[in-house]
């Protein structure tokens, strides 16, 4: 989705440049932008021209909606995305303090991605790199 906000703002570019660029295998490249063409995140021209562009502007995709259409879940864990209580997921169903834990994680997650969007990464690179250093605790 970078790529597509650098690379393809004035032509759809083809998803084999892409491939090269990231070094992400086409085959695997195809199977991720299927999902998020369904998603109405990326949009396909087909022709000698054709290729892969964003659908909406960078500054209106969320890195959220971008996790939601690749992974088909906001959960961290199976058990965070069932509503009852008993998950049926381990052996401690019902009874699992943890459980809380990964609901809270998982929606402090989305939280955080939903206010992250693809223009905004692409318009603060430099900062955002730059900064990285202080984000990981040693």
């Amino acid at each position: 989705m970078l790529d597509l906000a650098v690379n393809a703002q004035e032509a759809p570019v083809p998803l084999s440049d892409v491939s090269r660029r990231q070094n992400i295998s086409l085959k695997y490249l195809e199977q991720l932008v299927r999902k998020l063409r369904s998603a109405g995140l990326v949009e396909s021209h087909r022709g000698p021209y054709g290729g892969h562009m964003l659908a909406k502007t960078p500054a209106e995709i969320k890195v959220g909606d971008i996790v939601r259409a690749l992974e088909k879940t906001t959960a961290i864990t199976d058990c965070a995305e069932r509503p009852d209580k008993l998950c049926g997921i381990c052996n401690r169903a019902g009874d699992c303090l943890s459980r809380w834990v990964w609901i809270e994680a998982s929606k402090a997650m989305f939280k955080r991605l939903d206010e992250i969007t693809i223009g905004g990464l692409v318009g603060h690179k430099k900062e955002l790199i730059e900064g990285m250093d202080g984000l990981i605790d040693h």
